[in-house]
């Protein structure tokens, strides 16, 4: 570990706390100078760090940068075999972890960024990931002799373990749209996409990278025009921490969904959070639109819809959107 990592794992431990230079340098086992280029670095990066004679420098409480370091002392025993690495930016997280998992990267390597240039959605469509103010995360998950159609379950947990990690924070009661969409008081904040590799002799997964992107705040200007009608941020303001936090309480309650497998309270937590059942709704098929009324969501999590004609069909998967034009249930 570089001298500006062990740095920065000193100051986030100690958030608000003065160290001297002597202090820095003896707790490192550096030199003075070496103290003093680490912390020039880390200004370069964004970090707010004080200097103060006499008292020497500290890491100031309302940082609030994504890093291994800040995520790291929020974890929890079920993340124990987490293997963190948090970029900048990157083109997309999900194409950067299937990268790796292709090569042989093992169960729990999670790549998080800043902002994304590149960054999907589901059906191939872009996901705004603008730097400072998102969270863009891909865990890599290797099941044991798991069908191919038993993925969506992990699309499930993470939509859980996002409401419980932002519940955590905030007085408001999220949402989900099914099958992977958040929302906070009528506007998505976060979008999910699983993407999984399957044997071809046996058809079990061979690893599923789960993404998931969270809109922290509000970026500087607000949403671009397309999205501003349809797109919040869980926070209105910066709170401490907060995307360290949010990134730690989400890989906390998934990870402990995913050791867990035979407690399905998830499935019922997610079908109490949907707020499609009992709407009106489309049903985009590749044949064309269709009317449908939202029923429920089975223990399989698939939507249960009554088309016009009475005809009543599972969903596994899909895309739906309401019909009616009420602000509390976009869903674009």
């Amino acid at each position: 570990m570089k001298t500006k990592e062990k740095l920065l794992t000193l100051f986030e431990k100690n958030k608000g706390v003065y160290f001297s230079g002597e202090e820095i340098a003896e707790k490192l086992s550096v030199s003075r100078t070496a103290v003093w280029k680490a912390v020039n670095s880390l200004r370069k990066e964004g970090y707010k760090i004080h200097a103060v004679q006499n008292k020497g420098y500290c890491l100031a409480s309302d940082t609030d940068i994504l890093s291994v370091q800040g995520i790291q002392k929020y974890l929890e025993s079920a993340c124990s075999q987490i293997k963190l690495t948090v970029l900048p930016a990157a083109a997309s997280t999900n194409a950067l972890l299937r990268e790796e998992a292709a090569a042989g990267a093992p169960e729990g390597c999670v790549l998080i960024a800043g902002s994304q240039t590149n960054g999907r959605g589901r059906t191939g469509r872009s996901f705004y990931s603008p730097p400072d103010t998102g969270l863009y995360m891909s865990l890599l998950l290797r099941p044991s002799r798991c069908p191919a159609q038993k993925a969506k379950k992990y699309t499930v947990m993470a939509a859980v373990a996002a409401c419980h990690a932002i519940e955590s924070f905030s007085d408001k009661k999220p949402l989900i749209k099914w099958v992977n969409d958040i929302y906070m008081d009528g506007k998505k904040v976060s979008g999910i996409l699983t993407e999984a590799s399957v044997g071809l002799e046996d058809g079990f997964l061979d690893y599923v990278i789960l993404g998931i992107g969270i809109n922290v705040y509000s970026p500087r200007g607000g949403f671009p025009d397309e999205l501003k009608d349809r797109a919040g941020a869980v926070f209105s303001e910066a709170i401490d921490d907060g995307k360290n936090r949010l990134a730690a309480a989400f890989l906390n309650c998934f990870m402990a969904l995913c050791q867990s497998p035979e407690n399905h309270f998830y499935k019922e937590d997610y079908r109490k959070r949907s707020f499609l059942i009992g709407k009106e709704i489309l049903v985009l098929l590749p044949e064309g639109t269709k009317k449908a009324s939202a029923l429920d969501v089975d223990e399989d999590c698939r939507l249960i819809v009554r088309y016009e004609d009475g005809t009543i069909a599972a969903l596994d998967s899909g895309e739906v959107r309401t019909q009616e034009k009420c602000p509390h249930i976009q869903t674009e």
